[in-house]
């Protein structure tokens, strides 16, 4: 027997597969679409690798050995997840999907765009079993592990070489805070606001102990003075009605609230002044419809977005 497999070809062990269920070369041929002839000399191959005695010669047909029905079993399991592959690439219909699709947003982007993301991904795929959660501690192994099918994050956020990430939409950044502010009314330099409460929205997602801001702050030889540091959204708006406090943030806020306007940035470095999103998956997934659909739905729903005016 060679047991050497490296060089079978996988249409043998369908002929194999088929062989074994119909015990007739001349039927096997038939339900394949080929000749007798390719039949038997794909049984030859058959038993170059696996032995003479693989079938044996009756009458009527032949008789699978134990060995070849084991092999026809173990050919049935391992082609049957290759058909089911082909036949969900050939024959994906959004509209019918009925699976599992888990989409993790960082979580600022959840509470900002989580709505309109579901509406865009229920209008996409109407009977697909959704769920959109925060990005957290565990959510990159998550996706690796093919635990979640996509993620929406900010583009800086460090990725490995696994997953594929493309551009979904940028976000303006100025100083958010309440309407009329009685000094972000006048001026907005640094050196004049550098004395302001600041709110923080944090994240599981990105784990320091300073931002960029916070950077440019000790850079200027100020101290920021971080007045709230929260996960969520309405407590931080709460915050900033209720007092002096600022937020570095983008105008969807005022989205939230009809007390909050924006003001202009101080004086600060470009990649600060605006922050890209990002869609990302596995690589190995590029080509699945699935994917594909999620990218395409994500594109499209950041596409019509526009962000709120920043004069206020």
């Amino acid at each position: 027997m060679k047991t050497n497999l490296e060089d079978l070809d996988l249409n043998l062990l369908k002929l194999l597969r088929v062989v074994v269920e119909t015990r007739n070369t001349s039927i096997a041929a038939e339900k394949l679409g080929i000749s007798q002839t390719s039949v038997s000399r794909g049984l030859a191959k058959l038993r170059e690798t696996f032995g003479d005695q693989l079938f044996i010669r009756k009458a009527h047909g032949v008789e699978p050995s134990e060995l070849a029905e084991r092999l026809a079993e173990a050919a049935e399991n391992m082609l049957t997840p290759f058909a089911n592959v082909l036949d969900s690439y050939q024959s994906f219909n959004p509209l019918e999907y009925s699976g599992k699709v888990v989409i993790a947003l960082e979580l600022s982007l959840l509470e900002t765009f989580g709505q309109g993301i579901y509406r865009a991904l229920n209008d996409a795929l109407p009977n697909a079993s959704l769920e959109l959660i925060y990005w957290q501690e565990g959510s990159l192994q998550d996706i690796l592990d093919r635990k979640i099918d996509y993620m929406v994050h900010y583009s800086p956020y460090p990725l490995p070489q696994d997953l594929y990430a493309h551009h979904l939409s940028s976000l303006k950044i100025s100083l958010v805070a309440r309407k009329d502010h009685s000094i972000l009314s006048q001026t907005s330099d640094l050196e004049s606001i550098a004395h302001l409460p600041v709110v923080k929205l944090v994240s599981d997602a990105v784990n320091v102990k300073r931002d960029a801001f916070d950077e440019l702050y000790l850079e200027k030889g100020f101290t920021p003075k971080i007045a709230l540091r929260t996960h969520s959204i309405p407590v931080a708006i709460t915050k900033l009605e209720s007092s002096d406090a600022i937020k570095f943030s983008s105008s969807y806020l005022m989205n939230l609230s009809d007390k909050l306007a924006c003001y202009p940035l101080p004086k600060m470095p470009a990649h600060l002044t605006e922050f890209s999103i990002s869609g990302s998956y596995l690589q190995s997934k590029r080509g699945y419809p699935l994917n594909q659909h999620l990218h395409q739905t994500m594109q499209t729903f950041f596409d019509s977005v526009v962000q709120p005016d920043m004069t206020q």
